[in-house]
């Protein structure tokens, strides 16, 4: 037996502790959140074209009706013959949620290196709705640290590591927009972007966890 087998009220009197656990941590998480929202924004001053099926557009023009805008960086390169597994499983997780944050004034992205014709290839074998917009003609993916040269395995940025695989990281980028004017408002790396997926947090209700 992988844990010890008690009666129920031991095990309340255990779970009560967790609780008050998890409820000071889920108090902590609103503190950051508020945190979050209160950062300073950075101009972003250097015009970035993308492309989509409809043509090739601007990072403002990826906004929408609305004034957020988050973009999940999906690794898919170039010369890769399949995207990203873990990537794939994020877009499963995110692809039903785009009404949900459309409703809070923003809109999700998905960005990738791979030349456009492989992302709609991909999109339409797996089903997905959300948009999805190729960088393979501009720096944005370089300017903000998730692409680097194919040998690179880790940058610093402040005092992160993010880390590459052949060339490609996953991350997430937000910005927001006054009018004509984009801004640049959070970025996360690594294991930063996993409270973003909620398959994670199902997973670490397992008595097995990850494993």
């Amino acid at each position: 037996m992988a844990r010890p087998v008690v009666e129920r009220d031991i095990w309340l009197k255990e779970r009560m502790a967790l609780l008050r656990r998890e409820k000071a941590v889920t108090r902590e998480l609103d503190l950051l959140a508020l945190e979050r929202q209160k950062l300073p924004w950075v101009r972003v001053d250097k015009l970035y074209t993308l492309d989509i099926p409809e043509g090739t557009v601007s990072l403002l023009d990826l906004f929408g009706p609305h004034k957020q805008l988050i973009i999940y960086h999906f690794m898919y390169g170039p010369d890769w013959d399949v995207p990203c597994d873990g990537c794939t499983g994020w877009a499963d997780a995110f692809n039903g949620t785009l009404e949900q944050i459309q409703s809070h004034d923003a809109e999700l992205i998905a960005v990738s290196r791979a030349p456009l014709a492989m992302l709609e290839n991909t999109r339409m074998e797996k089903g997905w709705t959300f948009r999805w917009a190729s960088s393979f003609n501009s720096d944005f993916n370089f300017d903000f640290h998730m692409s680097a040269p194919a040998d690179c395995k880790s940058v610093t940025v402040g005092d992160e590591i993010v880390f590459y695989d052949r060339g490609e990281s996953g991350g997430i980028n937000v910005f927001a927009r006054d009018e004509d004017e984009v801004f640049h408002t959070y970025s996360c790396h690594n294991r930063g972007i996993q409270q973003m997926n909620g398959a994670f947090g199902y997973v670490d209700l397992l008595p097995f966890g990850g494993n």
